[in-house]
């Protein structure tokens, strides 16, 4: 009876044990895949380049049909996301972005959408200095869906659950701008 308590008390000891490192392990695991969604955002980047989207989006954002739009699911805030997705793109030579949001999101008031004022203030301080141009929730999504037809958008949904706070990231060449562009047409019309 004493031993066979004693091989009782130690197995218990040892499969304990192995538990503990077991959730540590799971931890470590989640952890992981929690930060996962960062480095597959930042190959999408790599590969992506002038005409791609990006999009922040909230809980609610449609899973769209189209094979060119891949929705991912990522284990952050918006504004955390947002953030990563701005420097990212600040960190990269062959990319820009010309950023949209919802011109809706103006018009929601706190009462509505509770914490609607506290992220209005915070994206915009995130987001001075950058080119942000509002637009209707539904020309924005028209504009995806015609740019899906031939380049590939990423949606990244995150757990936000206040209305109109998607944030569209249009990727520009980072090297070659606009006037650049419009200066080499004028050029080449005016060239025999």
């Amino acid at each position: 009876m004493y031993f066979r308590n004693i091989i009782i008390l130690v197995t218990i000891g040892i499969f304990g044990c192995s538990q503990q490192k077991l959730n540590s392990h799971e931890v470590e695991a989640r952890q992981l895949q929690k930060n996962d969604w960062k480095s597959q955002v930042r190959e999408k980047l790599m590969s992506y380049g002038h005409r791609n989207w990006i999009v922040v989006a909230d809980a609610a954002y449609p899973m769209q049909s189209n094979p060119a739009i891949q929705t991912m699911v990522v284990d952050a805030g918006q504004l955390e996301a947002v953030e990563f997705i701005n420097n990212s793109i600040s960190n990269l030579d062959h990319v820009d972005a010309n950023i949209f949001v919802d011109k809706e999101i103006a018009y929601v008031k706190e009462k509505n959408a509770k914490g609607i004022e506290n992220y209005k203030e915070k994206l915009d301080r995130m987001l001075r200095g950058k080119p942000v141009e509002s637009r209707l929730h539904e020309d924005i999504i028209k504009e995806l869906d015609k740019a899906a037809e031939l380049f590939n958008i990423l949606i990244l949904k995150t757990d936000q659950t206040i209305p109109y706070t998607s944030v569209f990231f249009q990727l520009e060449c980072g090297y070659w701008d606009a006037a650049s562009e419009k200066a080499l047409r004028n050029i080449m019309e005016n060239t025999p």
